[in-house]
């Protein structure tokens, strides 16, 4: 082992080395504990009280013993992209956590989204309503949705446009078996999120328009908006739940986004 001498006495060198590419001894628990103080103060802000708004601990591609951790620090509710992913991760969970899926949902995967998920935040399209609504008949379940909103009309981005939302939400109505509690949306990439201000406003918006409707089954109850880099903002505008991964586990590595 390396050593040095500095002013007659002999210090031994120890390296640290970052594992995996995030920062070194990442503590999951203070992280937690940041992002819900955060929370608490734009709530707070905002003119509601914190547990006004979920905190949805997104876990793409974070390994179980890191969810567990974040379990242990409070986190209940559990938000993965990929339907397999959550399935995997689901069998070395243990029980209490709700899962949402917050990423795209292609309509052969609706069996097992019906299985795995307590709340699909993805709804985007009436034929991926009528497979869930076939599924849930399947299994004897209600399961509750949050319809995805491209507010920006990003070509990147899955989501129905505004003006076809109210449309989309009167046919789905007509399904007994879905249980529509809101919209979601995903603001773009900004270094500044106060320019993403108007995009969480005009989906609190379509939610005020959506409630006059009184369609069976549809309620506005939740708007699923702001991740990491925006959550603050998205919760002075009116979110209700909020999407965080990174801000809890760590930027995640270039292959891990791929």
């Amino acid at each position: 082992m390396d050593s040095v001498e500095y002013h007659g006495k002999r210090y031994v060198l120890v390296a640290l080395v970052a594992v995996g590419g995030n920062d070194f001894m990442i503590s999951v628990q203070d992280n937690v504990a940041e992002v819900q103080e955060r929370i608490a103060s734009a709530a707070v802000k905002s003119g509601r009280q914190p547990e006004d708004v979920t905190l949805v601990a997104v876990t793409k591609t974070v390994p179980p013993e890191k969810i567990q951790e974040a379990l242990a620090a409070g986190i209940r509710h559990i938000g993965e992209n990929r339907v397999q992913e959550a399935v995997a991760k689901a069998k070395e969970m243990k029980p209490g956590a709700t899962w949402h899926l917050i990423g795209h949902l292609q309509r052969n995967k609706a069996k097992l989204a019906i299985q795995t998920f307590d709340m699909i935040h993805s709804l985007d399209s009436i034929r991926l309503a009528k497979a869930l609504q076939k599924r849930a008949e399947e299994y004897d379940k209600t399961i509750k949705c949050l319809v995805q909103v491209n507010v920006t009309g990003e070509t990147t981005k899955y989501g129905v446009s505004p003006d076809r939302l109210m449309s989309l939400l009167k046919k789905v109505s007509l399904l007994e078996r879905l249980n529509v509690r809101g919209l979601m949306t995903i603001a773009p990439y900004t270094d500044n999120p106060e320019l993403l201000r108007p995009v969480f406003r005009r989906l609190r918006e379509l939610a005020r328009e959506a409630e006059k409707l009184k369609l069976p089954g549809v309620n506005m109850t939740e708007l699923s908006m702001g991740m990491s880099g925006d959550f603050e903002i998205a919760i002075e505008e009116g979110a209700t739940m909020v999407r965080v991964g990174t801000a809890i586990f760590g930027a995640r590595s270039r292959s891990e986004t791929k």
